[in-house]
């Protein structure tokens, strides 16, 4: 991931001492400053061909998310992550990783107000990308799994920044290894892309909220797919919306979609003549579904992305689902079950060669027992079985994996003052 915590606050504080001149001094103001802390070990059997391949991975995650109130319609807001390289159970970026890194998730100027009914917010600044439900939530103190769903963290075999030679290049690739494509682009290692970044992206962003009905439109810099800096060369203006519907009862609907070039200019070269990186766009479609009621809630969702390449007549496409359901046994306990499906759509190149999967599809079943130790501390344990059916793609068996997980979360509010 690529943060850009400078340039979001540089600009967050210039529209912030444009706008907040014409506030009245007297309008209640202050600031709060949450800390979310968690610490886990993993122990997994990988997807491997050698089952007694298995590893034990330490991990350590700080949240720190500043609000600054400007008064009774601005306000200033940021979600800076710190944590160490292997945090998280799955692989993306360039092979080389800093011990522990520092990603700006958010960090923008609010705005919000209303008119009768309908509450307005607008935002502007790195913001979470508006496609999808889990990205909005994603918080490991409201989370009942130890890890997001597989499928906003299982890497694609595509990059953004090197071009496939034909399906045979696709189906060459391996999971959990880096991605390498022999037809141009960057020489450097890494691994494969996310369809949707849990981290942000230069954005603006409109919301709107009236009784049963909301909605939010978002104008970014990038695709959320590859999201990028405001001082890269590969930035591309696109949109990403979603909205929803409370129906009585509890159950609320939500549709999101994005649409915009996601390849890097460094493929310009290589790419067909007269085309550019933004003549090859990637398209994402989700349905979501929320429902709670007593102890019992239930949340899904459905996604669908396709992503154009110079060279292909049919090109790779992803569809995803998952559901889970959470139960809270007590006010201290609670237990929950996740199954997810992904799979890779059909295939051909210009030259002919066809495959009915770019990728190896896969299954992956999570149980998660939650302890609330105290008003500040949540103890998580999960448990993954992964199955990846590897004999769609080529001859070769299914691979089986599973993840054993132990997270430690801690919440705090470091800082809490009202300004007079």
């Amino acid at each position: 991931m690529k943060p850009v915590l400078k340039c979001s606050y540089f600009i967050g504080v210039i529209m912030c001492l444009t706008c907040a001149r014409g506030e009245p001094q007297e309008v209640p103001s202050g600031i709060s400053v949450p800390l979310t802390i968690s610490g886990d070990v993993a122990y997994g059997h990988n997807l491997s061909p050698d089952d007694g391949q298995s590893s034990v991975t330490p991990g350590f995650r700080a949240l720190i998310s500043p609000t600054v109130q400007l008064g009774p319609h601005w306000f200033l807001y940021s979600n800076i992550e710190a944590r160490t390289s292997y945090y998280f159970s799955y692989e993306t970026g360039a092979d080389e990783k800093p011990p522990v890194q520092f990603s700006a998730i958010q960090a923008f100027l609010g705005y919000t107000n209303r008119i009768g009914n309908a509450s307005f917010l607008f935002k502007a600044g790195q913001l979470s990308s508006a496609f999808g439900y889990f990205p909005l939530q994603y918080d490991d103190a409201k989370t009942a799994f130890p890890d997001p769903p597989p499928g906003y963290v299982t890497n694609l075999p595509l990059r953004p920044d090197q071009l496939p030679c034909g399906v045979s290049d696709l189906l060459w690739q391996t999971y959990g290894s880096e991605v390498q494509f022999y037809c141009g682009g960057a020489n450097t290692s890494a691994y494969g892309m996310f369809p949707v970044s849990l981290y942000g992206l230069p954005s603006f962003q409109a919301e709107l909220s009236s009784q049963r009905f909301d909605a939010r439109l978002q104008i970014t810099n990038s695709s959320p797919a590859n999201p990028q800096g405001l001082t890269s060369d590969s930035q591309s203006v696109q949109w990403a919306a979603g909205g929803g519907y409370t129906v009585p009862g509890g159950l609320h609907v939500g549709l999101s979609g994005f649409r915009g070039p996601y390849l890097d200019r460094v493929l310009d070269s290589v790419l067909p003549r007269g085309r550019t990186f933004r003549d090859f766009p990637a398209t994402g479609l989700g349905v979501d579904a929320q429902w709670a009621r007593g102890r019992w809630s239930l949340e899904g969702e459905w996604q669908h992305f396709r992503f154009t390449l110079p060279g292909f007549v049919t090109f790779p496409s992803e569809s995803l689902g998952y559901a889970q359901a959470k139960a809270t046994i007590s006010p201290r306990i609670f237990v929950a079950g996740r199954a997810t499906v992904i799979n890779f759509g059909r295939v051909e190149d210009t030259s002919g060669v066809m495959a009915m999967h770019s990728a190896a599809p896969q299954r992956a079943y999570e149980l998660a027992l939650g302890y609330r130790l105290n008003l500040h501390q949540l103890i998580k344990t999960g448990y993954e079985w992964i199955e990846r059916n590897d004999s769609a793609i080529n001859a070769g068996p299914n691979q089986h994996g599973s993840l054993l997980t132990i997270q430690l979360v801690t919440t705090l509010n470091a800082l809490s003052r009202a300004f007079d």
